[in-house]
């Protein structure tokens, strides 16, 4: 069972849930995704990154959720469903090589509602019990965005409960179902000793039910507006920058309580998952705000975070924090002397690691230790194909010299030198596994459109003989 004290090199996959295969408009909780653990155990992983879990934002991307707490209720298997009962039997259709919003649309989520009514009433009254603190709010929100039929929370209504009576319990007999089965995925990897990895994104949108919930947490102006907005100067994927336009943290009333809310976040996730991936970590140093009539992001200003004292709240609630630093981008002595005092690993890209000489810090020769995620891309980047096929010749020839490979199958060859390096753990998206080309990128920083859509066709099994191999070749799994 996870974690093994004898194990110090971890290897792993990232992969969401959503892209799983398996029937269906969108990967599931079900049959499929046990049976992808059994292929982690095949191929030697010991390491799931699953990305945030939580319901999904415009562009269905989960990085602009509309709860830092709920579960994505689209992951719930109807395949389970039926098999407990709870929904009659339906004839599914297997899944295509994309998540098809239209048939989750018109097809799945009408179905999961009827489930969510059909969940036992004394067990649903238990769950609200436990889970209350998040879930009260987030039923009642969702059940006004369906009342209203917009998320503008700003702009709705005094309605009463007792009128969204049915809504609400649709919306808590979604999460209960969702935290049943995202409960026994889980135990079935703690059995096949596998960690899962969550993400928690370090903003999360307007149109939230967080900030419907507890508006003086944000920089909101009189009319609930965000002023300013979020974002990043310009980088390797944008020469504008990247307005994320979600709000900005009021850090001195969060601190006034003792960082409540971020104390009950954090344990929220911590009940999904045995580790969590801090996104845009240099944003608890300073983040970087942006007027909210501005075009685009490159006029802003790096405005303070709350540095350690955010941590140390959370520790002292917490314990132990097993969380991993998302330290890339505009990076400053200041956030990695956070990052290290912290004692949280830092993440090394391979794919940014060949665009200059060899003093560069993601090249592996440069890696100080084991206190590193090494990557061979994230979701944010092109495959491994995609990106050798696109990049400058420049970087084609330095990663040939330094790979000593020929550039015929730089998949593997990044997935070696991950592998092979010191860091503690290494991880490849699912795509490079397959060495499947741009056509299968997850996400593209900057483009609305064409993102989180990704899937399996099946599972890759004949992958397992040969990334198996490189972990038992490095250490990073068992003979």
């Amino acid at each position: 069972m996870w974690p093994d004290p004898g194990r110090t090199r971890h290897a792993g996959v990232l992969l969401h849930p959503s892209s799983l295969p398996g029937p269906g408009p969108i990967g599931e909780l079900g049959p499929y995704a046990h049976a992808f653990l059994e292929w982690m155990s095949h191929a030697g992983l010991d390491t799931w990154q699953v990305l945030p879990l939580h319901p999904v934002g415009p562009g269905a991307s989960p990085y602009g959720s509309p709860s830092a707490f709920a579960g994505d209720p689209r992951l719930i298997s109807v395949e389970a469903l039926v098999a407990e009962g709870i929904l009659e039997p339906v004839a599914v259709p297997w899944g295509a090589e994309a998540v098809d919003l239209d048939a989750l649309e018109a097809w799945k989520l009408p179905l999961l509602r009827v489930a969510a009514l059909r969940v036992d009433p004394g067990a649903l009254a238990a769950f609200v019990a436990r889970e209350g603190s998040w879930l009260g709010p987030w039923s009642r929100y969702a059940a006004r965005v369906v009342h209203f039929g917009h998320a503008d929370w700003w702009r709705w209504d005094d309605v009463d409960d007792d009128v969204l009576a049915e809504e609400i319990r649709v919306h808590a007999g979604l999460q209960f179902l969702f935290a049943r089965q995202w409960s026994a995925l889980r135990e079935a990897a703690k059995v096949r000793g596998i960690r899962i990895v969550g993400d928690i994104p370090i903003f999360v949108a307007h149109d939230a039910c967080d900030l419907w919930a507890n508006p003086g947490l944000w920089l909101l102006d009189d009319a609930s507006s965000p002023n300013p907005v979020s974002g990043v100067p310009a980088d390797y994927f944008s020469p504008t920058g990247q307005r994320w336009g979600a709000p900005m943290y009021r850090w001195e009333a969060h601190a006034a309580d003792g960082f409540a809310w971020w104390r009950r976040r954090l344990a929220r996730e911590l009940s999904l998952v045995d580790a969590v991936r801090l996104d845009h970590f240099r944003g608890f140093v300073a983040a970087w705000a942006i007027a909210a009539d501005e075009p685009d992001a490159r006029n802003g200003t790096w405005t303070p975070g709350p540095g350690r004292a955010l941590f140390d709240a959370l520790r002292q609630e917490l314990g132990s924090l097993p969380l991993w630093a998302e330290d890339l981008g505009e990076i400053t002595p200041d956030v990695e002397a956070l990052r290290d005092e912290l004692g949280l690993p830092g993440m090394k890209i391979l794919q940014f690691a060949f665009g200059r000489d060899a003093e560069h810090p993601f090249l592996p020769h440069n890696y100080d230790g084991t206190a590193w995620i090494a990557y061979t891309g994230t979701h944010d980047n092109d495959t491994a194909v995609g990106w050798y096929a696109s990049t400058d010749a420049g970087a084609q020839d330095r990663f040939r010299m330094y790979t000593g490979r020929d550039g015929q199958d730089p998949a593997w060859t990044l997935c070696r030198e991950a592998w092979a390096s010191t860091a503690g753990t290494a991880i490849a998206p699912m795509q490079d596994f397959l060495k499947l080309g741009s056509a299968a990128r997850m996400n593209t920083p900057g483009v609305a459109a064409g993102n989180w859509g990704w899937r399996l066709r099946d599972l890759p099994w004949q992958a397992c003989s040969w990334v198996l191999a490189l972990g038992q070749t490095f250490g990073r799994a068992p003979r």
